[in-house]
């Protein structure tokens, strides 16, 4: 089994992953081993920069008993022309999971096609699951359940947005996204969105009694010489606290960071009592965990 997209995901896996997630972060805050891949080895194959993905993964797999070896794209074959598919075979030989970090999503489908180990997709142009699971996670921390909430997506239509739109489907909640016209999440995506899911043509539309609010950078890795052109057309598409003031007042601010404060979202708010960014960054320890312990164990 690999993990590639938030879609190949049914409802039971997604609840299965966060209630074991949750379980494995009360075993660490209380001092409980779990080392249940004692002896196993994790491959972290990057082509982006990583702060988060890389230590949680790295983090987790040690916490699980396990080994991890990482390779930048400067230290690895593939970073000199070696076909995928080549070292897919080959990591498949000397690891048990391999985690990816690339741009072209078509890159992991190549990987996953012909390793013989399950592959996890630590982030793509495309998608972000692991992100969004622990995004999850904490609205199930945070609200008790995310069954009846209104998630409002604000900024890009990015990987990130695409998962959202993937999970809101599969779990039923609400999600309203809010993106500047020509920044719209793939078409691909929303063609297969569920009633639940909106593109809103207005912040405010998005934002009105909201119980969560979300956002990313307004340009992502690999979008560096677009800054000025999305500086501008993004500009209303912050969470701020006007916006805030929208939502319902026990809204919580989620930013799967790093946060560019004073674009996406104002520092005032990324610091407000309403931000759970912080307990949000930290489960992608917990969920990284539980999708690791799934698929390797």
């Amino acid at each position: 089994m690999n993990l590639l997209t938030i879609s190949e995901l049914s409802k039971a896996e997604i609840d299965a992953l966060v209630e074991r997630a949750i379980e494995l972060k009360a075993m660490r805050a209380e001092g409980t081993p779990h080392k249940v891949l004692d002896g196993k080895t994790l491959g972290l194959i990057f082509e982006k920069a990583s702060t988060r993905t890389r230590v949680s993964f790295e983090a987790g797999m040690n916490q699980l008993g396990g080994g991890s070896v990482f390779l930048s794209q400067e230290a690895s074959q593939i970073g000199r022309g070696e076909p995928v598919k080549d070292t897919a075979r080959v990591m498949s030989r000397y690891v048990d999971a391999v985690v990816i970090r690339t741009f072209g999503h078509g890159i992991i489908e190549e990987f996953a096609e012909y390793a013989d180990v399950p592959v996890i997709n630590g982030l793509t142009d495309m998608h972000h699951p692991c992100q969004v699971l622990a995004d999850v996670m904490t609205m199930v921390e945070e609200k008790g359940s995310y069954d009846g909430l209104k998630v409002a997506w604000i900024g890009d239509g990015n990987n990130m947005a695409n998962s959202w739109i993937e999970v809101a489907t599969i779990l039923g909640f609400d999600l309203s996204i809010a993106c500047p016209e020509g920044y719209c999440p793939e078409e691909v995506i929303t063609a297969e969105a569920g009633g639940n899911v909106k593109v809103c043509t207005t912040v405010e539309a998005a934002v009105e009694g909201a119980d969560v609010l979300n956002t990313d950078v307004w340009a992502s890795m690999g979008q560096e010489e677009e800054q000025k052109i999305r500086i501008e057309a993004f500009k209303g598409y912050q969470i701020n606290a006007e916006m805030l003031r929208l939502a319902k007042s026990d809204a919580m601010v989620m930013h799967c960071l790093p946060a560019h404060r004073g674009e996406e979202i104002t520092d005032e708010v990324i610091e407000g009592k309403n931000s759970v960014v912080w307990n949000q960054a930290e489960n992608r320890l917990h969920i990284q965990k539980a999708i690791l312990e799934r698929l390797i164990k």
